[in-house]
């Protein structure tokens, strides 16, 4: 299996919302950059896992586990950010579902 996919996992700890101007402030984080495999999740796996057919999922595996919290990540710097489905660690590397992240800010 090729890991030849950069992954870069961020966090939105620092952002809070100040209720004087009505807006979200503070940034996100860079918490990892690590290579990782990237597949598509086909109709038929699909199907099986959600009832129906569902575009933008993805399943990335890692060698190693990412033990802090993130938000989400983006693959080979895309601009699409993907936020975690779930995510499985059989007794070899690890594997995360994520899908496209639609409408969050």
């Amino acid at each position: 299996m090729r890991y030849n996919h950069e992954i870069k996992f961020f966090s939105e700890d620092k952002r809070h919302y100040n209720p004087i101007t009505s807006q979200n402030e503070g940034g996100t984080g860079l918490i990892a950059d690590v290579m990782g495999n990237v597949t598509d999740v086909g109709a038929d796996r699909s199907t099986k896992l959600f009832g129906s057919i569902v575009q933008g999922i993805k399943v990335i595996r890692l060698v190693e586990p990412i033990d802090e919290k993130w938000a989400y990540l983006t693959i080979d710097d895309g601009k699409t950010k993907y936020r975690m489905r779930t995510t499985t660690t059989p007794l070899k590397n690890v594997s995360i579902l994520v899908g496209e992240d639609i409408g969050k800010a």
